[in-house]
């Protein structure tokens, strides 16, 4: 190949990779113009909403303080009192929705207090969004802690309610009652029921399960009772059921059987009321126990020296009620013993007798009187009448029914 023919060929070969370099790396028309591409737009602020507005007041401390995020997530809640100081807490997600978030303080809120409340949540660029309000909780009129029974820490016998008993009358007993929470170690049908405006008592359809643990939880702090009257604390009681005890007294054959759980123990000759003063027919409830006391029938409206009236000092008696019915020793009625019923309404027993009952019964033992010329135990005879109301009368009772 001569000179100028290699020149020639050398042309073309560069002139051909030009092009091809020229059709590899392209051109837009914003290289042409110049630019560097189209910027990703910015992400939208998260919005944050928080569930107590800006000067709130009247607020009950329980309440839940809930923070909701669109667009973004939750950084941090923060809860300050009145005089600035934080205030600590969690914050976890809301159970029924992920984007709620509930904060939750380490102690209640005090009734009658400021607070600040401070929400930031960041957007999909990191992007910070602060929120703040602040509320006031509610000043109560009074405040109550009821009492409860059976004690904390207490046996007691499977008749034994469980009580709750208010200073006052309560107004709202729907929202205290829900708030009044039962667990038990063996399932029941347990109902609350209100025998009085200021008094709830707790039982199931039957007798509670030997053995069966009980606790309530009176979650009662922040809670209206209605009327300006505010729980002022949260209490739980914790007690265990006993041994089943369940004894019948029948008037009418003079007879006081006694069971230790399913097994006859005892069959005793007893004296009920008489006519002019009859045993009260119904379960009753063993409440408490005297190896002496002394009787009156004053503490029933009848005068000591009134014809019929009496004042007399007995041993071993177990109380099953409070309008005056014990059993307990009697040897002055003896020869009745068996045969005729005589007392001003009590169950009588020879004291050898009577001291053995005494022995063997506990608080909540139940002692269930049959045959008598009296009525029905009632709410006039005292605390604990709830075994002679009907099932269906019971449950009616309460005030979630």
């Amino acid at each position: 190949m001569g000179t100028q023919q290699a020149r020639r060929v050398a042309a073309v070969l560069i002139a051909a990779s030009l092009a091809l370099l020229v059709g590899c790396t392209g051109s837009s028309s914003d290289d042409a113009a110049g630019g560097t591409g189209t910027p990703e737009p910015s992400a939208a602020p998260a919005q944050l909403a928080v569930s107590l507005p800006d000067g709130a007041v009247d607020v009950p401390p329980a309440t839940p303080l809930e923070v909701t995020v669109t667009g973004g997530e939750l950084a941090d809640v923060a809860v300050a009192d009145g005089a600035g100081t934080d205030v600590p807490g969690s914050v976890a997600p809301a159970a029924d929705d992920p984007s709620r978030a509930v904060w939750t303080p380490e102690t209640p809120l005090a009734y009658a207090a400021s607070y600040s409340v401070t929400a930031t949540a960041t957007n999909a660029d990191d992007a910070e969004t602060t929120t703040t309000s602040g509320f006031t909780t509610v000043t109560p009129a009074a405040l109550s802690t009821p009492s409860i029974g059976p004690l904390d820490g207490t046996t007691v016998g499977v008749g034994m309610p469980l009580r709750v008993f208010f200073d006052d009358p309560v107004a709202d007993k729907a929202a205290v009652e829900s708030h009044l929470l039962v667990t038990t170690s063996t399932p029941t049908d347990g109902v609350w029921n209100w025998v009085g405006d200021a008094e709830a008592h707790f039982r199931p359809s039957t007798y509670w399960p030997a053995g069966t643990q009980v606790t309530l939880d009176a979650d009662l702090y922040g809670v209206s009772f209605g009327e300006g009257v505010w729980g002022e604390k949260d209490r739980t009681v914790s007690f265990t059921i006993g041994r089943k005890h369940v004894s019948v007294a029948d008037a009418a054959a003079h007879t006081l059987t006694v069971y230790d759980g399913d097994q006859l123990v005892q069959t005793f000759p007893m004296s009920a009321g008489s006519s002019e003063n009859p045993t009260h027919n119904g379960a009753h409830v063993v409440l408490e126990k005297f190896d002496a006391i002394t009787m009156d029938s004053s503490t029933f409206g009848l005068a000591v020296d009134a014809p019929g009236g009496y004042r007399t000092d007995v041993q071993y008696a177990t109380r099953i009620s409070n309008n005056g019915e014990f059993v307990h020793a009697a040897p002055w009625s003896l020869a009745s013993q068996g045969s005729a019923n005589v007392s001003h309404g009590c169950i009588n027993l020879s004291t050898e007798r009577a001291q053995w009952f005494y022995d063997f019964s506990q608080p909540g033992d139940v002692v269930e009187v049959v045959g008598s010329q009296g009525g029905t135990l009632s709410a006039a005879d005292g605390d604990i009448y709830d075994w002679a109301i009907p099932w269906e009368e019971w449950k009616a009772g309460s005030a979630l029914s």
